[in-house]
């Protein structure tokens, strides 16, 4: 049972500091300051947000009114500070409505958007608070701050020139519009991808249907079955059912109808997004212009480490020229393989799992099946805390009187190389039905320091893995595994962070900075000395043989250039939509659909290796650029490839002369200068502190097994 509850109205009317939770925050009798979620109900929310809202206000009212000559402290660090109520709720209830959410909280958050909206822009819009924090920073030649202190201010001034400080005031009452016509578009969809993934479901009651599939993901099918009363094996849109039944369904129909379903959410229906995409780019795009901006990729780039779209096409296109004949090639080998097994049609998009795994298997001789047996979820995760161990010294303690928002939440405290109290962590591993899919990180609580007073920070990460079974624990794929390392390099990020605000601390960095930690932990995947450290078979214990690591590592490449070119179409799709330079129109001729759907086929049409399938287009589910804060981002998964490459290449380097990937050296240069500086300077001087000098592509080339073709 969920300790949100379900069954109170949305609304309430006493707010007082007794009954509310979040009226008293600073004093929770919990450990480490964490929230008394059993305490915590959704009537709670819209007073506590009200509450904070107002309270934060007054804190920005006494700095713009600040009758003293601003200075850092009075002006910068006061602001700083301010809203501390705000962030407190807002981190709570924001975490919850991707993770346990429920038809009362969503409602609630389409109250709060206009709500947050406004109190956004009635901040960022205040005249007297603006010019005092221009005051400081036009003096800053003349402070003496340190390198956090001016990075702060610099991204303080930036934030409110980039959302409309130094605006004409008729433009600043269009921004205020815009912003907040923004904020209800992204909402509406995410909300319509979470309900239609949900909403969709397929019952088979004839067991030969789902032949090939393994007994583990029949039984979690026929589990899903039983939950509705229903007999037979229910199939849905999560990916504990569509990537096994993608990869292992023998029954080609059944692959077609998932995959078609899986990728024609959100066009036509109930939840259609392909209009919402349309109102969001052009809302986009007319803030950019607001500010003198020709596209809205030119405003969102300006603080990344790529600066402008055309550097973002250069490396799209130079992954395109490397990558694009090796994933041909792949394309053409597993139609001939196809062939030999019978199959003599053209490879669609629901065969290329389906073949592929059955050729890797045959190449290399893997079954993610038998990988499977020695990847149980408990190992996996003592392995993954003792990576973190090996390299960073740090342990995790699991304190069960931390309170959790769900029951399968687990709860830890972290602690340091000395025995120093340094996180809080929560892992929620399975899917629900209010649970958001895909993986992620996230804090309840920033890292941020008060005077002597370090205030640690409370990290939570959060999976879509295999659900256990009545007769075995839940056996992590190959990809979950690395799903895990990916999100816990984030956690690390979060967690080893040291800086002296909050604002700078931990993943707060450019989007194409904040996946390096992330994909830098994904490599000792691969690793033989990792692997020997908790991969053993869940029924014998015995240690994962030499023979399968040396098939997972001969196999670690397999269909590089395809995934690459697949995360190319999603860059190209990105950057395609968010580089219109005029309002998207529809022709008198087309739908409102076909519009978006030819649209988005165009940009993508360079990296195509598998036929368009008519009436399908993955743009109205990606909520990572049209919900969840990737617009004009979303290349930064390759350039952060292409850190993370170069990154790990220096603990293969110190392999070679000392014979351990758990290099120590190595690791104290990554944390110093990349886990613990979170935002406090410029990512590629952090970078370079580490590395002693530019990253470039060949690494990740050489690790995919790429010969250069061709690089401009």
């Amino acid at each position: 049972m969920a300790l949100i509850a379900t069954s109170l109205p949305l609304m309430a009317q006493d707010n007082t500091d007794k009954d509310n939770p979040f009226f008293n925050y600073k004093n929770w009798k919990t450990p480490h300051g964490t929230y008394p979620f059993e305490q915590i109900k959704p009537e709670h929310y819209m007073p506590a947000f009200e509450e904070a809202m107002r309270q934060g206000l007054k804190e920005i009212d006494d700095i713009a009114n600040n009758p003293k000559a601003p200075t850092f402290q009075n002006t910068i660090e006061a602001y700083e500070k301010s809203g501390q109520m705000l962030s407190v709720v807002a981190s709570c209830f924001y975490n919850l409505t991707s993770a346990e959410t429920n038809d009362q909280l969503q409602q609630l958050e389409m109250q709060l958007s206009p709500k947050m909206s406004e109190y956004s822009s009635s901040i960022r819009l205040n005249e007297k608070l603006f010019q005092r924090i221009k005051a400081v920073y036009d003096n800053r030649q003349k402070l003496k701050l340190t390198k956090e202190q001016a990075k702060m201010l610099d991204d303080i001034y930036e934030s409110f020139a980039n959302n409309g400080a130094n605006l004409s005031p008729e433009d600043k009452l269009k921004y205020k519009e815009l912003s907040a016509r923004l904020s209800r578009l992204t909402l509406t969809y995410g909300q319509n991808v979470l309900k239609a993934t949900n909403a969709w479901t397929m019952l088979i009651t004839n067991e030969a249907d789902i032949d090939g599939l393994n007994d583990d993901t029949k039984q979690m099918l026929r589990q899903n079955a039983e939950k509705k009363g229903l007999d037979g094996w229910l199939l849905d849109l999560k990916p504990t059912t569509y990537i096994p039944v993608m990869e292992d369904c023998n029954n080609r129909d059944i692959r077609r109808e998932l995959h078609t379903a899986y990728n024609s959410r959100c066009i036509g229906g109930e939840f259609d997004n392909t209009q919402v995409i349309i109102d969001i780019v052009n809302t986009r795009l007319s803030l950019a212009q607001l500010f003198g901006k020709q596209t809205y990729a030119d405003k969102a780039l300006v603080k990344t480490m790529a600066e402008t779209k055309e550097n973002v096409y250069k490396l799209l296109n130079e992954l395109r020229d490397n990558y694009m004949p090796v994933a041909l090639n792949e394309v053409k080998e597993l139609q001939e393989f196809a062939q030999k097994q019978g199959f003599y049609g053209q490879l669609q998009g629901w065969d290329w799992a389906y073949y592929s795994k059955k050729l890797k298997s045959e190449k290399y001789s893997v079954s993610d099946d038998e990988i499977r047996q020695y990847f149980p979820l408990d190992a996996v995760q003592q392995g993954v805390f003792g990576l973190a161990k090996r390299l960073y010294g740090i342990t995790f303690k699991e304190n069960k009187n931390i309170q959790v928002y769900n029951p399968e939440v687990y709860a830890y405290e972290v602690f340091d190389e000395k025995g120093k109290f340094l996180a809080v962590y929560y892992a929620d591993f399975h899917p629900r039905e209010g649970k958001r899919g895909g993986a992620w990180m996230n804090d309840f609580q920033p890292q941020y320091k008060e005077g002597r007073k370090d205030h640690r920070p409370h990290i939570v990460n959060v999976m879509n893995f295999t659900r256990p079974t009545a007769d075995k624990p839940a056996l992590l794929t190959y990809d979950e595994v690395r799903t895990f390392l990916h999100e816990f390099g984030h956690g690390l990020h979060g967690m080893l962070t040291r800086c002296q605000y909050s604002s700078m601390s931990g993943t707060n960095v450019p989007r194409d900075f904040v996946e390096l930690p992330s994909q830098f932990n994904e490599n000792f995947i691969d690793e033989k000395e990792f692997l020997d450290t908790f991969a053993r078979h869940y029924k014998t214990g015995e240690q994962m043989p030499q023979q399968l690591i040396d098939k997972i590592k001969a196999s670690s490449n397999y269909h590089a250039a395809y995934a690459c070119a697949r995360q190319l179409s999603f860059g190209y799709l990105d950057m395609a939509w968010h580089t219109i330079a005029e309002p998207f129109v529809v022709n008198e001729c087309q739908t409102v659909q076909d519009a978006v759907i030819d649209f988005g086929n165009k940009a993508m049409q360079q990296v195509q290796v598998l036929p368009y399938v008519p009436g399908t287009q993955m743009e109205t589910a990606f909520t990572h650029i049209f919900s969840g804060g990737y617009a004009a981002g979303y290349y930064s998964y390759k350039y952060s490839e292409l850190l993370d490459a170069d990154a790990f290449s220096v603990f293969k380097q110190a392999a070679k002369k000392n014979g351990s990937i758990f290099d120590k050296k190595a690791a104290k240069l990554f944390r110093e200068n990349i886990l613990e500086r979170g935002g406090t300077e410029k990512p590629i001087e952090l970078y370079k502190r580490f590395r002693g000098g530019e990253p470039t592509i060949n690494a990740l080339m050489e690790r995919d097994g790429i010969k250069a073709i061709v690089i401009k």
